[in-house]
């Protein structure tokens, strides 16, 4: 059965503001904020491997499993709105940096970005392929051939 249009947009919007809202809690959970650099090598911990890799490979497979095919395309955007919503807040002050921090260059930050997005969409790339068991298109179908009527 085909989902109509408007259960695909519903299913969509839905699957993304629950991936951006998984995104966002699990940074607020790990304590990391990509965007404040303080600076050094201490600034790669552990958990800031798996603020940039695990959590966004997890929001991206949260997408293809609620939405289904063609969920890879959608994982794309909860990254990418985290992110960007994140930077916004602390270069207008809205959020603070721990004493020593200062906000990211845009470039810097526009790598690191595209290093989650890229992780998200292979959490999606991936969640699309355990939902489809196979990944491609369907085999056409066979076409069943007819008897030939016996002419005379």
């Amino acid at each position: 059965m085909r989902k109509t249009n408007s259960e695909r947009l519903y299913r969509g919007i839905g699957a993304i503001l629950l991936a951006s809202a998984f995104n966002h809690f699990c940074d607020r959970l790990l304590g990391v904020r990509i965007e404040a650099f303080s600076g050094g090598v201490d600034y790669f911990s552990p958990m800031w491997v798996l603020d940039m890799f695990l959590v966004p490979f997890l929001a991206g497979s949260v997408v293809s499993l609620i939405y289904g095919a063609g969920g890879k395309w959608l994982s794309y955007l909860p990254p990418l709105i985290v992110r960007s919503l994140s930077y916004f807040e602390i270069a207008h002050g809205m959020t603070g940096m721990a004493p020593g921090s200062s906000l990211m260059p845009l470039g810097w930050w526009g790598f690191y970005l595209i290093l989650t997005v890229e992780s998200a969409a292979l959490g999606g790339l991936i969640a699309e392929v355990v939902i489809k068991r196979t990944y491609g298109r369907s085999a056409a179908p066979k076409a069943v051939k007819q008897p030939r009527p016996i002419q005379r």
